[in-house]
């Protein structure tokens, strides 16, 4: 057999697949989520999601200091508050969880790159990311509400603040009303591109953020749609969002890539907590190795084009990269 070309030559040992290869996957590409709650010296576990804990205020400095130990350079921090009503009125004091939490982590971690999420589902009695009026999601009423959330994040001192609740204009609303109060470097990390997706039922247990009626469907996006991700990371751009985010992450690669190939701004995916469980409950009944297939769905988003990696295996993954770097 006579070929001119043998792409196998190119494959034959391992320090040649590391010569040529075409992605990397590096502890700096991760963001670390982490859930805050009230109390003290709380280390709950997570049923749904093995291996995560939601932590109190005076814990989550050392959760964060071991991933920062091993590479991974910022969190997304989410808050439960002490008591849920209509408006998600905990979501902006000054003395919520999450602003504690900015505050020491900031003074405790400061090489720490501070990120919180700013929403109202976690915080509201019916569980729904907006205001309610006449049994629907007022869009427009939700606005300032996440901009008053967003202006308390950043005077505690987060580095970006990521707005996940899908409501039009909240990227233009949290802009002008952090530039209003001298925050102009205060970062915005949109989820511009969210879908009403199914993958996020463990993250709803953790965050206890279920929905009491209904869905979502009328404010996140329909799974079957993808030109409609260029609209909405476009008009965030245009609103003034300094990062776009896709969510979730492995069933929206498509997606990843093509936003790649049309925005410029910093591109971030999230591997939501579906994606995470399905891997440890598949790994925990020996149905793959974990390790193997961590990896291999980390780099698959990377190598679709996203430039960060919000994941739950970020101190699990950047520990297991720097021993092989090691």
């Amino acid at each position: 057999m006579d070929l001119a070309y043998r792409p196998r030559r190119l494959r034959r040992t391992a320090a040649i697949r590391r010569l040529v290869r075409e992605t990397h996957l590096r502890s700096e590409d991760f963001i670390y989520p982490l859930f805050v709650v009230p109390g003290t010296k709380v280390k709950e576990p997570l049923a749904a999601m093995p291996g995560l804990y939601r932590w109190s205020v005076d814990l989550v400095s050392d959760e964060v200091k071991a991933a920062a130990d091993v590479g991974v350079p910022a969190v997304l921090l989410f808050g439960l508050p002490e008591q849920k009503d209509e408006l998600g009125s905990e979501a902006a004091k000054r003395s919520g969880v999450v602003q504690r939490a900015v505050k020491r982590l900031k003074k405790e971690v400061p090489e720490v790159l501070v990120i919180t999420d700013v929403c109202l589902c976690g915080y509201t009695s019916h569980g729904h990311c907006g205001v309610i009026h006449h049994g629907e999601v007022d869009n427009d009423a939700t606005l300032e509400l996440l901009a008053g959330i967003a202006l308390s994040h950043a005077e505690a001192g987060a580095d970006i603040v990521a707005p996940s609740d899908m409501m039009d204009g909240r990227v233009l609303a949290i802009r002008e009303a952090l530039d209003e109060q001298g925050f102009t470097m205060t970062a915005i990390m949109s989820y511009a591109v969210k879908y009403a997706s199914g993958f996020y039922g463990p993250f709803r247990e953790a965050a206890a953020s279920a929905p009491q009626f209904g869905d979502r469907r009328s404010y996140q996006m329909d799974p079957a749609n993808a030109r409609e991700a260029f609209r909405e990371a476009t008009l965030d751009v245009e609103e003034g969002a300094d990062i776009i985010m896709v969510k979730p992450a492995l069933p929206y690669l498509d997606i990843i890539s093509q936003l790649r190939g049309e925005i410029d701004l910093p591109l971030a995916a999230y591997q939501v907590s579906g994606e995470y469980s399905m891997i440890k409950a598949a790994a925990a009944n020996g149905w793959l190795d974990e390790t193997t297939v961590m990896l291999e769905s980390l780099l698959s988003i990377k190598r679709a084009g996203a430039d960060m990696i919000l994941t739950y295996f970020a101190k699990e993954a950047a520990a297991l990269l720097a021993r092989r770097h090691a």
